[in-house]
């Protein structure tokens, strides 16, 4: 099975904490929407297996017509064998959803939204600059729930000024609406962002990490008691409801990534990304080619990448990994693994090292003290 991503790069407005690629002009948007449909043409035969996820992001692909995704659908029908149960989610602003909008977006074809709420407070929405407000994010989730069985919201925690109150509401409300997936992740630093120079500029004061790690173990205490599951340090779903998606990249299964920015993975070794640049991108297209980057993955590469996956999903699989990179990648593991094994933030679950519960806001780096630097 194979997923296909769609990054459209316009938004209305600049959120301070964003480094994906996009614009907020308004020129070429058309040629875009044009631009993708033929490079999926032109990568038809990159997917071997059907496909069983599409995922519209960016940006702000909410933007766009249901008209566009209809089409965009269709023509991934002709180029692609499509899996039974195929899942199509759309990215989604607060602000561009009304019940008719969701229920023409749900004829077009697209069978679930991600709505990005990020919070339901207006002071921290306007700190982060976002485009809509309490009452809009209230009102897409209670509207969306009304037409798509299958939904997420996202929040952000880690939020300057907000404190284990603060969030506490936010999840209060979130849960409220008994949403089937929920994903949140930690406000983090990037450079070149509005948010990067307001911090260094002093005009903004992150959190501590231990406050951030407060707000983290009380969104994964207060959802497990929501019969949610932790399949994914940041993503939360009801049985049933994981995200296809994301299950697709972490598990290392091939995707295509469409539109100017976007990743893809052929399964194997090789990931190659597109430029990221709208008016290049546009005129390789016009011109029947795609300009693109591409690297293949060695050994340690990929034994870093599962490490990291393996301890943010359900484990590291020593099994697998001396299967795929030999015996002495597994003693390795072993090895550097020890120190947080007599701490107990690692133990092993039969022969499948995970991360414990106190530790979990702690994997990311817990996985960088065990990555392979060179094969």
């Amino acid at each position: 099975m194979a997923g296909i991503y769609f990054h459209y790069p316009f938004c209305s407005q600049a959120c301070n904490y964003c480094n994906f690629h996009f614009s907020t002009q308004t020129k070429y948007r058309q040629q875009m929407q044009q631009a993708m449909k033929s490079e999926l043409y032109l990568r038809k035969s990159e997917l071997k297996t059907p496909i069983e996820s599409i995922y519209f992001g960016g940006g702000s692909p909410s933007l766009l017509p249901a008209s566009f995704f209809h089409k965009v659908i269709k023509s991934v029908n002709d180029c692609f064998k499509l899996g039974n149960d195929i899942e199509i989610t759309l990215e989604a602003n607060p602000n561009d959803l009304t019940l008719q909008n969701l229920k023409d977006l749900k004829k077009s074809g697209v069978n679930r939204i991600s709505i990005g709420v990020q919070s339901f407070h207006d002071y921290e929405l306007k700190m982060m600059n976002r485009i809509h407000n309490s009452n809009q994010g209230l009102k897409a989730i209670e509207w969306t729930s009304k037409v798509f069985d299958n939904f997420s919201v996202d929040l952000i925690y880690g939020l300057p000024k907000s404190n284990i109150s603060t969030w506490a509401h936010n999840l209060d409300i979130l849960t409220s609406f008994n949403p089937p997936h929920i994903s949140s992740y930690a406000l983090t630093v990037e450079p070149k962002t509005v948010l990067f120079r307001q911090v260094d500029k002093g005009d903004i004061k992150l959190l501590d990490e231990e406050a951030v790690q407060l707000q983290y173990d009380l969104l994964t205490s207060r959802l497990e008691k929501e019969a949610y599951i932790n399949y994914e340090f940041s993503n939360f779903g009801k049985i049933g409801f994981h995200s296809v998606n994301n299950s697709n990249y972490w598990n290392g299964k091939p995707y295509l990534g469409i539109g100017p920015s976007a990743h893809s993975y052929d399964g194997h070794r090789v990931r190659s990304w597109n430029i990221s640049n709208n008016l290049k991108y546009l005129k390789s297209i016009e011109n029947g080619c795609l300009s693109q980057r591409k690297e293949v993955l060695k050994d340690h590469e990929v034994f870093n990448e599962y490490v990291m996956i393996g301890l943010r999903t359900d484990g590291v699989k020593i099994k697998r990994i001396n299967e795929s990179f030999g015996s002495n990648y597994g003693l390795y593991l072993e090895k550097q693994a020890k120190n947080h094994l007599l701490d107990r933030r690692l133990f092993w679950d039969g022969d499948v090292l995970k991360v414990s519960r106190q530790a979990r806001f702690l994997s990311d780096g817990i996985a960088s003290d065990l990555f392979m630097l060179k094969s």
